[in-house]
């Protein structure tokens, strides 16, 4: 019976690869100019509807669905070359002998998306005094002031964000 509903959810997504790749495959090529890219960023997509298991045959309205999906790998894309052009312009002013080779790069580059996306679940108080203490070494007084609050909310939110970092590690 089970593989009833695998079988049916995998005849759902190729009705809609089948119907909606070309236009899904075209919109990515106008955002990204990169036909590569496009048919990457397509396909994967698709990987999520298949990933999603149940639940797709209540899709009314399959592009916006997909577009849906299609626009947070867009903004992933965006933001994991932000971080990537950040983290080479860093690599570009080391001496050549101290320069990571690619795969130490790729590395680097997946850990930054990972603290990246970790920060980015934290509230925006939260993040910003992690951040201000942890990179800008400011003394939990000064982020106060800096963030308008007290001391004591400071280390609030400082235990908020460590708890989720030690949370987060123990998932893993």
């Amino acid at each position: 019976m089970a593989t009833d509903g695998v079988v049916r959810q995998h005849q759902l997504v190729h009705r809609l690869y089948v119907d909606h790749q070309g236009w899904l495959n075209g919109w990515f090529r106008r955002q990204l100019g990169c036909t590569q890219k496009a048919a990457d960023l397509a396909q994967d997509t698709f990987v999520r509807l298949l990933a999603k298991g149940n639940g797709l045959d209540a899709i009314h309205e399959p592009r916006a669905y997909l577009h849906t999906i299609a626009r947070g790998l867009l903004i992933n894309h965006w933001r994991r070359k932000q971080i990537e052009q950040a983290y080479l312009d860093v690599i570009a002013l080391q001496p050549e002998a101290v320069a990571p080779s690619p795969e130490e790069q790729a590395l680097v580059i997946e850990t930054l998306m990972q603290v990246d996306a970790m920060l980015a679940r934290l509230p925006a108080k939260v993040r910003q005094a992690f951040l201000l203490s942890q990179l800008h070494g400011m003394t939990y007084a000064t982020i106060a002031i800096e963030l308008g609050v007290s001391e004591r909310m400071i280390k609030k939110y400082m235990a908020q964000a460590m708890l989720h970092c030690l949370t987060l590690l123990e998932d893993e």
